[in-house]
């Protein structure tokens, strides 16, 4: 393992928690940095300008922009652009790349995609092998399904999409630009721009019959 910096010889870098934080040696860092106690900074990462790194992240050769805010989170082989938040408890694996304007929330998972400008994913969502295009909501729940038991597959969505919560985006599918993906549907064929979808079948309901099921008293 790398040698660990000596922090009192940094410059323009606040560091909250000296004895709590541990930056290795081929770390680069810009000015007006922010350092919470219990960061890990490890390997070629660099921190631009700006940066505030909240407690308890572990950051591993990552390209970490201006004005980034990341905060309980675990970043690997990764760039996060200019402006960007992260966390807390989310996961960014290797190779995704997420841009200007971002927000990736608490217990999101980032594998191997690109989400770009002002894409929000703000809880609960895995994103593995995808391109997102600008200004897009992913809900709550909803699942980039990315794996069919032999091979990975690639997922793409344009630009201004909306995707519900509890959505299954069953990869290879190509989601064009302006569509609207219903929460709880499964997503399965390729959308056209401006496209509505809602995929799942209706309720039915037997009255009277739920004493049936519950546990007696």
């Amino acid at each position: 393992m790398n040698k660990f910096i000596n922090l009192n010889n940094l410059k323009d870098v606040i560091i909250l928690g000296p004895k709590n934080t541990y930056i290795e040696s081929t770390v680069k860092i810009g000015k007006n940095v922010t350092i919470y106690p219990n960061n890990y900074i490890l390997g070629n990462t660099t921190l631009a300008d700006g940066v505030t790194l909240l407690p308890f992240n572990i950051i591993e050769n990552c390209k970490i922009g201006s004005n980034v805010k990341i905060s309980f989170s675990k970043l690997e082989d990764s760039e996060i652009k200019n402006n960007a938040t992260i966390g807390p408890f989310a996961h960014l694996r290797p190779n995704s790349t997420i841009g200007e304007n971002c927000k990736i929330g608490n217990f999101v998972e980032i594998k191997n995609s690109t989400l770009n400008a002002g894409t929000k994913a703000s809880h609960l969502a895995y994103v593995g092998d995808a391109e997102v295009d600008e200004n897009c909501n992913i809900g709550c729940g909803a699942i980039f399904v990315n794996y069919n038991g032999t091979q990975k597959q690639k997922t793409k969505i344009g630009k201004n999409c909306f995707i519900g919560s509890n959505a299954n985006i069953i990869a290879p599918v190509n989601v064009a630009d302006n569509s609207y993906i219903c929460a709880g549907s499964t997503l399965t064929v390729d959308t056209k721009e401006n496209d509505f979808v809602i995929a799942r079948v209706r309720e039915t309901i037997k009255p009277n019959r739920a004493t049936n099921y519950l546990k007696k008293k």
